[in-house]
């Protein structure tokens, strides 16, 4: 959405170009940020028809839904504020976003974060140090500690301008893994 701000974020709250949802883009970004390239991969999901689901390598270890940012569902996010669960699960890694257009970014860490017990990240790379940092931090201090990250911010910026579309700000990433659904939308209370 293109609005000024949003509840999760102050007027002078930092904004980063939007990450194109490419698959050939997010490798490059995550493979660089030290997820082995023989440990996981992201691929295009073309369809949720049988023919369509069977091109997808397996296994499948979490899945990013790319959708429209309209003022309808920016209204619901917004009502279910007060209905959503306050203390978040220790089995789930999530953050909050707090940087404008870091969707993508964000739905890529709930991806890896949540994958770190059946992939192995080199060792001492961004990711490592990442996630072994933020690992007992709740989702506003991960949100806080990634604002304050300039080697993210940096990374991102470079994955960012990599892309063949112009940076749209209308849509939003949604990450499933671990066969269940969960709504990791770092805009969203957990």
């Amino acid at each position: 959405m293109a609005s000024a701000s949003t509840p999760d974020e102050s007027p002078s709250a930092k904004r980063w170009l939007p990450l194109e949802a490419n698959p050939e883009i997010m490798n490059q970004f995550l493979w660089g940020l030290g997820l082995p390239p023989d440990e996981a991969e992201f691929g295009d999901v073309y369809g949720l028809d049988e023919e369509l689901l069977a091109m997808v390598p397996k296994p499948v270890l979490a899945v990013l839904f790319l959708f429209p940012l309209t003022n309808k569902v920016e209204a619901e996010r917004m009502s279910e504020e007060d209905n959503v669960k306050k203390e978040p699960s220790n089995k789930v890694y999530f953050l909050r976003q707090t940087v404008g257009n870091a969707c993508g970014t964000i739905g890529l860490l709930h991806a890896i974060g949540n994958v770190t017990s059946v992939i192995r990240l080199s060792e001492d790379s961004y990711l490592d140090r990442f996630f072994k940092s933020t690992a007992n931090m709740d989702p506003l201090e991960r949100a806080a500690f990634l604002e304050e990250d300039t080697e993210m911010e940096n990374a991102h910026s470079v994955a960012a301008t990599a892309g063949d579309t112009e940076a749209s700000t209308k849509y939003q990433y949604k990450c499933g893994y671990s066969f269940y659904l969960l709504h990791l939308c770092g805009r969203r209370a957990l």
